[in-house]
């Protein structure tokens, strides 16, 4: 069973920086993209990151420039740095990881490709 934990979210000022981690158990890591998606209160989830098994990467619009998605296949462990925080980078946080037969596949940006989800990590971006 794959498992995916989230940290590292928390209360910051904005133009603060924050770094997210997520552990994942239960199968071999490094054969699989990973994504972060958000869900801000009243909103729809949506994309934030993914990174290959190859560690190309991807990035919504939103945040390019400013948050950096990298991997540790040694720890298994997928990270989120973010910089230059913003109020509207307020959400729950989540990592993802697709379906056990998506193994070398390039990351998604569709959350409908994913099969595993972390329980979510709250960052709070005050002005």
């Amino acid at each position: 069973q794959v498992q995916l934990v989230e940290s590292g979210g928390g209360l910051v000022q904005a133009g603060g920086s924050l770094r997210l981690s997520c552990a994942a158990s239960g199968r071999t890591f490094s054969k699989y993209s990973m994504g972060w998606f958000r869900q801000a209160p009243g909103k729809e989830r949506e994309f934030v990151a993914t990174i290959s098994w190859k560690t190309n990467t991807v990035y919504a619009d939103s945040v390019k420039g400013r948050f950096t998605i990298s991997r540790d296949n040694a720890k298994n462990t997928v990270y989120l740095q973010m910089n230059s925080l913003k109020p509207e980078d307020t959400a729950v946080y989540y990592c993802a990881a697709p379906a056990l037969d998506r193994a070398y596949v390039s990351g998604s940006q569709w959350a409908d490709e994913y099969d595993y989800w972390g329980q979510g990590t709250q960052v709070t971006v005050s002005s």
